[in-house]
């Protein structure tokens, strides 16, 4: 079985960016695919930002970055960009973080004039990080995120392409193991 970890980059409690990862997780693991959501906005902002990978938190922040086989990245877009929060949390990771792993890169936002963020901004720091596949990105405006919590519901207009975002990811994660990758073995 696949192990899918959405990391959400929203420093906002009341965040639709993490609301959107939760809803992501509910539909994977619905599928028989063990999902863990990783808030960024709960670690300690101080070890975060000096990236101390020491503290006991980013450490294990950390190793569910490693246990993963797919990671899906959510963030906000603020000014023409992914999250500061986010690009911390990217830094902090070694190398290869992100080696043999299928990834999702995924941001909300207000206005599809942020579009482009995802693959100028984003998708060149995930390649650094030795992925075995990035999918296609997806940007989700905000006004199709309708509801609350568990009864989060997207507008048409969003919900079949990120349907077959989805699908793509998926099949993603049915590639080789990251085990096997980079001279490591299963």
């Amino acid at each position: 079985m696949s192990n899918v970890l959405i990391i959400s980059g929203s420093p906002s409690a009341t965040s639709k960016t993490e609301r959107v990862g939760d809803h992501l997780a509910r539909r994977l693991a619905g599928e028989g695919i063990a999902t863990e959501h990783l808030r960024l906005r709960r670690l300690p902002p101080r070890p975060l930002l000096s990236a101390d990978a020491a503290d006991p938190d980013v450490a294990a922040a950390v190793a569910q970055v490693e246990r993963a086989d797919g990671i899906i990245l959510a963030t906000p877009t603020y000014k023409a960009a992914y999250s500061g929060l986010l690009k911390v949390f990217l830094d902090l990771l070694p190398q290869f973080g992100f080696a043999g792993k299928a990834v999702l890169p995924l941001a909300t936002g207000g206005s599809v004039a942020h579009v482009l963020a995802l693959d100028y901004g984003l998708r060149p720091v995930v390649q650094s990080l030795g992925p075995r596949h990035v999918v296609q990105s997806f940007f989700l405006l905000d006004k199709h995120i309708l509801g609350l919590d568990e009864d989060l519901s997207l507008h048409a207009d969003s919900a079949a392409p990120l349907e077959d975002v989805l699908a793509q990811f998926r099949k993603a994660l049915d590639g080789v193991p990251h085990e096997t990758v980079l001279g490591r073995s299963a």
